[in-house]
């Protein structure tokens, strides 16, 4: 990935998750490049495009302005932000509390999908993600053990995003992913974690994850309420 890239992801982040407010004005060029260890001209291009996929605005006598615009999602974005949006379209701040992080063996499916022994470790991630504090998406998924060496054991240590976190450590990127997409009725499991009133219809988002190289990296299942937003996909 080129620096610039690097940094304009990690600036996006903060605005899509609301630490930078819309109307924020930003440092100027020389500080953000001090602040993010880039030179001056990598942070210009990082915020250039930002400003063209119009997260930011120049203003003159003010700066660098956050818009608090949702960006047209890109494969820029695709692979790095939660996708259910308000039924206006907006994107919707979201935060991942890991209930579990465990160590199961594969079992026959599992292993023929990772190209693993039946039997190989892997790790089990179960977690719950919110929205303004209501629980909304129930998650499990898993990834091989031995392809992310050291990766946190304790629940609180676990990164809230899990994509950017094998970029960061291990080089694997999330290069595609492809996604089974269903309905289905909440169990009393889904009543319990999403806090619904049975009956209740549920989406279902079965998930395989690919790195770079066109390996399955991830395998999850999200149960997801949907009953006030709205998935949305766009591949450009």
């Amino acid at each position: 990935m080129p620096l610039y890239e690097h940094v304009k992801r990690r600036i996006a982040e903060t605005i899509l998750l609301g630490e930078l407010t819309p109307g924020t004005v930003l440092p100027g060029e020389v500080a953000m490049a001090a602040e993010y260890g880039v030179s001056v001209g990598t942070m210009r291009r990082a915020l250039a495009d930002l400003t063209a996929d119009g997260m930011l605005t120049r203003r003159r006598k003010t700066g660098t302005v956050v818009t608090g615009r949702t960006p047209q999602h890109s494969l820029r974005f695709f692979f790095q932000y939660y996708r259910m949006h308000r039924a206006d379209g907006g994107l919707m701040t979201s935060a991942a509390e890991v209930l579990s992080i465990g160590m199961v063996p594969a079992s026959a499916a599992l292993a023929d999908l990772f190209g693993e022994a039946e039997g190989e470790p892997l790790l089990r991630l179960e977690r719950l993600r919110r929205v303004e504090g209501r629980a909304v998406m129930h998650t499990v998924m898993h990834l091989v053990r031995h392809r992310v060496p050291g990766f946190p054991e304790v629940p609180a240590a676990v990164p809230q995003r899990i994509y950017i976190h094998l970029l960061d450590v291990w080089g694997i990127r999330i290069s595609a992913i492809r996604e089974n997409v269903s309905a289905a009725l909440a169990d009393e499991d889904d009543a319990r974690r999403l806090d619904l009133t049975l009956p209740a219809a549920l989406l279902v988002i079965d998930e395989i994850a690919f790195d770079q190289n066109g390996h399955p990296t991830i395998e999850a299942r999200h149960r997801v309420v949907s009953d006030d937003h709205r998935y949305i996909n766009e591949i450009r």
